[in-house]
């Protein structure tokens, strides 16, 4: 079955960096789009990237410039390298995929970006 493990987060202070996994196993990653998505107390869920399978990516505006989605297909990974990290990037972030039209959730990695 498709499960998805992320690792990866922690406590950060402002302005500091965290590389978030994400691995994959139980379908034929290379063939999927990815997605990193982040969800703050009180929050809606909101997307933070995503990544074709073909390695085209697309960005929320809030974190444009910051943060890099890519993926290792070898590995069955897709990462998220997060830099310049604000207070309010502190959320749980998910990572996603499309699978024969049901979405598929990680657990999440909790990020804390405070002094």
């Amino acid at each position: 079955q498709v499960q998805l493990v992320e690792s990866g987060g922690g406590l950060v202070q402002p302005g500091g960096s965290l590389r978030l996994s994400c691995e994959a196993s139980g379908f034929t990653f290379s063939s999927y789009g990815m997605g990193w998505y982040r969800q703050a107390p009180g929050k809606q869920r909101e997307l933070v990237a995503t990544i074709t399978s073909g390695g085209f990516t697309n960005y929320g505006d809030s974190v444009k410039g910051r943060f890099t989605i890519s993926r290792d297909n070898a590995k069955n990974t897709v990462y998220l390298q997060m830099n310049s990290l604000k207070p309010e990037d502190t959320a749980v972030y998910l990572c996603k995929t499309t699978r024969l039209s049901r979405n598929y959730w990680g657990q999440g990695t909790q990020v804390t970006v405070s002094s």
